[in-house]
């Protein structure tokens, strides 16, 4: 797999996370509690690996700058902005969530989770719309 390469599979780990955050979700409403910690511990897995592909991609590639013109640019430039910014911030939400989750602490788990998925949602959703953006417009 060439530096090249990487983008995609990035838009492939952040679509994988993505769908394991969605069945989580199903899973702990329907109280399947084994099913929703297997889909979270893939969400977090897939997430885990997005960041290192990353950080390799850019290592060696660099940032790669939007072409696009006119509306899209704003557009482009919100959905990165927002992405950025809630990227940083999901990291500690994630690992305090899953802290709380492997020490027992489920009604604390369950405080902050209500908060940390659903970023954790939008992060991966444009980490997606991003790729396309940049890469296949």
């Amino acid at each position: 797999m060439a530096v090249s390469d990487l983008p995609a599979l990035n838009a492939t780990l952040n679509t994988l996370a993505t769908c394991f955050l969605l069945a989580g979700y199903v899973f702990v409403k329907r109280k399947q509690v084994n099913a929703h910690r297997a889909c979270m511990v893939g969400a977090l897995t897939m997430s885990a690996l997005f960041l290192v592909s990353y950080v390799i991609y850019h290592a060696n590639a660099g940032s790669r700058p939007f072409t696009g013109t006119g509306p899209i640019r704003v557009v482009y430039f919100s959905v990165l902005i927002s992405h950025v910014i809630l990227a940083t911030a999901i990291v500690p939400l994630v690992l305090v969530t899953v802290s709380r989750a492997l020490s027992r602490r489920f009604d604390a788990h369950r405080r902050i989770a209500r908060i940390t998925w659903p970023l954790w949602m939008y992060v991966s959703v444009t980490g997606v719309v991003v790729y396309l953006m940049l890469y296949r417009m």
